[in-house]
């Protein structure tokens, strides 16, 4: 059975929408995938402030920006869908929505663009609300990711996302674990803000500074990162609890630059030691590492960023972790590719989000489904 599938998806660093047209085919439990077409629509500075200043809003006035972001979302898809000729090629639209709120401890999540407004826009079938079920369940609503990795990815060990957020999946024996390891992009592309740019383009500002050391040992002593997984990140967090740490270290904006780089790099090292060895909870001078040559595959904005990647081979590398770093597209559009295929699942009434992952109390079918096509 093929399917033929939109994903769209909104990063936390707010660089733009991305937009997947995928072939999705499935053969006796088995899946394949082709990304057809796939673009990254930016958003101007009206949907930029707009998408930022989300959670500051009274209830009524949210809710009437998710409304207005999901007729926008529906604009975008019949823009894509014009210039790439898809007209009635598209069977269904998943939509992630830009996350604002994300409370896991109170079973809460919310992702502006609703689905409705979506399918009334496009008259295609849409499914929305990805995360909720799996919230409701007890789970952290986050990664979503793996499920991707686990049907059309198989032959990798890791899965690391450089986007706002990094996060990290590992097939371990029979489930996927995965969880969020800290910001990136989100904090990468503040810094560079305050250099009168709008990123860091291949690292070219870290590469030019020092590390300050006292700055690194505050970051990486931050709470969060002596939780035990399974464990998500609000994208409240790089804004509000990492980059005011860095701000009061009163360093130079390379040497802050090149820390956090660093700060990226050794947590992702530790992140994949955990995965790895007996315990969840890492003890630095007391792990032990299960042998084997094992292969990342990262994606995600970051993995343009030459120094950073460079600097999680060179830590991975002690690991006798291979960073693998896939062509283009996929780079980019992994993400929105794979909320094409949580949507098809969804409306093939089958499991899309692992609660081996979150740690919900069951796997699950995410999904709100609306019914753009008229009767």
């Amino acid at each position: 059975m093929v399917y033929r599938a939109i994903g769209l998806m909104s990063g936390s660093s707010l660089d733009g929408l991305d937009i997947a047209f995928v072939h999705l085919h499935e053969n006796a439990g088995k899946w394949n995938f082709e990304i057809i077409k796939a673009d990254c629509y930016e958003y101007d500075e009206e949907w930029k402030s707009r998408l930022k200043s989300a959670t500051t809003l009274n209830a009524l006035d949210y809710q009437l920006l998710h409304t207005s972001y999901g007729h926008y979302l529906g604009e975008q898809v019949n823009k894509f869908i014009s210039e790439n000729n898809l007209q009635y090629q598209v069977q269904i639209i998943s939509s992630h929505g830009h996350t604002t709120f994300h409370v896991p401890k109170k079973k809460m999540t919310a992702q502006l663009g609703d689905g409705a407004a979506i399918a009334a826009a496009t008259g295609i079938n849409v499914v929305s609300d990805l995360r909720a079920m799996d919230m409701a369940l007890g789970g952290q609503g986050a990664p979503i990711v793996p499920i991707g990795e686990k049907l059309l990815l198989n032959d990798l060990d890791f899965f690391l996302n450089l986007g706002g957020i990094a996060n990290i999946s590992f097939k371990k024996e029979e489930k996927f674990i995965a969880f969020d390891v800290c910001p990136a992009n989100a904090v990468l592309n503040l810094l560079a803000n305050k250099a009168g740019k709008e990123f860091d383009d291949k690292g070219e500002i870290a590469f030019q500074g020092n590390i300050n050391e006292e700055l690194l040992t505050k970051l990486n002593n931050l709470e969060y990162y002596g939780h035990a997984y399974p464990k998500s990140l609000a994208n409240s967090f790089g804004a509000e609890v990492v980059y005011p740490v860095i701000q009061d270290s009163g360093c130079e904006i390379e040497d802050a630059m090149r820390t956090y780089v660093e700060h990226i790099a050794k947590q992702i090292k530790n992140a994949v030691k955990n995965l790895l060895s007996d315990n969840n909870q890492l003890a630095e001078e007391n792990w032990q590492l299960k042998t084997g040559n094992w292969k990342l595959l990262s994606t995600g904005g970051g993995s343009f960023n030459n120094f950073l990647t460079e600097r999680i081979k060179n830590n991975l590398n002690e690991l006798n972790i291979e960073v693998v770093v896939p062509d283009e597209n996929l780079i980019k559009y992994k993400e929105a590719a794979v909320m094409a295929l949580i949507g098809v699942l969804r409306w093939r009434e089958e499991n899309n989000v692992l609660s081996s992952v979150t740690g919900a109390s069951r796997n699950s079918i995410g999904g709100a489904v609306w019914i753009g096509q008229e009767a």
